[in-house]
């Protein structure tokens, strides 16, 4: 059972969060060096989308997209499920020396990225990889952190950040509900 939802942020929060991630991304993109958008399925995808969208149309810069799926590199597999759905990595370009920029809705353990930094060393060897969120909710259980990160929320373990958005869940919004 989990208790009452509170909103952290809006569809204009969010509109304004990925527009601030666009800019700070396109700012620090390293000139000459190819740079490559990749989403974590499901709804980081959904904004890598909106991110590469963004840094094409406002900020001319060229960039590559891709999707990960990370389901048969997670260190849980065997807890989650006997028969995992896969909805398939797309990368279709060479990662090799390019700066990928990762993209996921909320950090928390850091886990998902390590399999998401796994998938993309199968691929090749980047430049550099880049971690872009949404949220970054703290309780981290391994050394990674974001390089571009539109909030921080503070929450405990028995809280869950739940991130919508328009084109998997029909609204844009992001709440913080109790567990308990």
């Amino acid at each position: 059972m989990s208790g009452p939802a509170h909103a952290l942020m809006d569809s204009s929060e969010i509109g304004r969060a990925v527009d601030d991630l666009a800019r700070t991304i396109a700012s620090t993109s390293r000139a000459g060096v190819p740079l490559a958008i990749v989403g974590i399925r499901t709804r980081g995808l959904t904004l890598a989308k909106r991110l590469v969208e963004l840094l094409r149309d406002r900020h001319s810069i060229s960039v590559e997209f891709g999707a990960l799926d990370i389901t048969l590199y997670r260190d849980d597999l065997s807890h989650i499920a006997h028969s995992p759905v896969l909805r398939g990595t797309e990368v279709p370009f060479g990662v090799d020396d390019k700066d990928v920029v990762l993209v996921d809705d909320v950090l928390f353990t850091g886990r998902t990225i390590r399999a998401a930094m796994d998938v993309m060393f199968d691929l090749g060897r980047p430049g550099a990889i880049r971690l872009a969120v949404l949220i970054d909710r703290g309780h981290r259980e391994l050394p990674i952190q974001p390089d571009y990160c539109a909030c921080r929320v503070t929450t405990g373990r028995d809280e869950r950040v739940t991130v919508r958005l328009k084109e998997n869940d029909g609204v844009d919004e992001v709440c913080k509900e109790s567990m308990s």
